[in-house]
């Protein structure tokens, strides 16, 4: 995978976490690596993560199985970046 591509997955994410969770453009260009994300942006709730994961498989054309979703992957905005690229197959 391409430097390109892994800066297309992190803008693709912070663009559906700012679209699914009416984030401004801001806010989701500030978020680094470690910025917390469930459990400390309280846009993200339960049925904020259905929504975030299903637009994430449709934006990036990946597919999210349910024995995937736990708390580490939403831990930080890097863990989510880091799930995304390792759903991606080049």
């Amino acid at each position: 995978m391409l430097p390109d591509d892994i800066d297309q997955i992190d803008l693709t994410v912070r663009a559906t976490l700012r679209d699914i969770l009416g984030l401004s453009q801001e806010r989701v260009d500030a978020f680094r690596s470690e910025t917390p994300l469930f459990g400390a942006l309280p846009e993200l709730d339960s049925m904020a993560v259905a929504g975030l994961l299903t637009e994430l498989e449709e934006r990036l054309g990946i597919l999210i199985e349910d024995d995937e979703v736990d708390g580490e992957m939403l831990e930080t905005f890097g863990a989510l970046v880091r799930f995304a690229t390792s759903k991606i197959i080049v």
